[in-house]
């Protein structure tokens, strides 16, 4: 431990030491025993007077991964001091876990700014699937983050999808249906009893032969909620591999590579100003395309 150190805690002689780690992620660090001052293992209010040995023994290299700045492409639809709102494409895994701990929003972030390294979840407040396009807001402030997390909770945000379903479901209606774990296959969601409250508002948008696009409005944000609640009543999301079809009557609705699911509006209030924000994102290519091809089956 260098000299000037001395006198310090030992958490604030570790930001010192390592600025490119959070001050949470040190502490996790330190409350896991990975880190040694002296060869103890020291609570973060432990003093330190200089000439310590540090050894630090990190986490395992998929988390590490987790914690890496790349340089990710990233598109901006507003940014300010306050939050960001990003449009994601088809493709891109928001958050780290599982078979996926590079190569995310969150990486992409760490490295588009430091200051998302100071935040809880990169400042993440709510997800996109990764085959799901569209907009999602990220806080770049902690005050920022409570605010709209809180706005979620009030459900003051307000989150519009386009979906293309298989079928002719009604021309609009709801689904309060409770989602939790699937009971056989963990990995998936389903309707449940005693799962957690969700409730999907839709209307028709456009109608075809044998699909519909609907507009899918979130009352709640659990798992897969649109994708689950569509399949629920007989109308699963064209492409959707997990909840969906595995063949229809269409070729063309069974070759499209992914879920036709996206988050075209977005709408909060400004943790900052308290002005009412909107924001609104076109069709991705490959959505737009199967909505051209099925319009042009119906022409005389």
């Amino acid at each position: 431990m260098p000299d000037n150190c001395a006198g310090l805690r030992v958490d604030q002689a570790l930001a010192r030491l390592f600025p490119e780690h959070s001050r949470s992620r040190l502490q996790s660090w330190l409350k896991s025993g990975r880190i040694r001052v002296g060869g103890a293992s020291p609570d973060s209010k432990t003093k330190v007077w200089g000439g310590e040995s540090v050894f630090v023994s990190p986490e395992p290299s998929d988390t590490m991964l987790a914690e890496q700045a790349e340089d990710i492409p990233l598109q901006i639809v507003y940014e300010d001091d306050t939050l960001l709102v990003i449009d994601k494409p088809v493709g891109l895994v928001v958050h780290p876990g599982s078979g996926n701990w590079s190569g995310t929003l969150l990486n992409a972030l760490l490295h588009y700014a430091s200051g998302f390294r100071e935040l809880p979840r990169g400042g993440i407040v709510h997800r996109l699937d990764k085959d799901t396009s569209g907009l999602l807001v990220v806080a770049k402030t902690l005050e920022a983050q409570t605010d709209l997390v809180r706005q979620l909770q009030a459900r003051s945000v307000k989150r519009n999808y386009f979906a293309l379903v298989h079928g002719d479901p009604a021309a609009s209606g709801e689904v309060n249906a409770p989602i939790g774990r699937h009971p056989v296959t963990r990995t998936k969601m389903a309707v449940v009893p005693g799962g957690r409250e969700a409730l999907t508002r839709y209307r028709m948008a456009e109608r075809f032969a044998r699909a519909t696009l609907v507009e899918c409005g979130l009352e709640t944000g659990r798992t897969h909620q649109i994708r689950v609640h569509m399949a629920h009543i007989g109308h699963p999301l064209v492409g959707d591999a997990t909840y969906g079809k595995p063949r229809s009557s269409d070729p063309r609705l069974d070759a499209f590579p992914r879920q036709a699911l996206h988050a075209w509006q977005l709408g909060l209030i400004h943790p900052r100003s308290g002005e009412a924000c909107r924001w609104q994102s076109p069709l991705p290519a490959d959505f737009e395309g199967l909505l051209e091809t099925l319009r042009g089956s119906l022409k005389p």
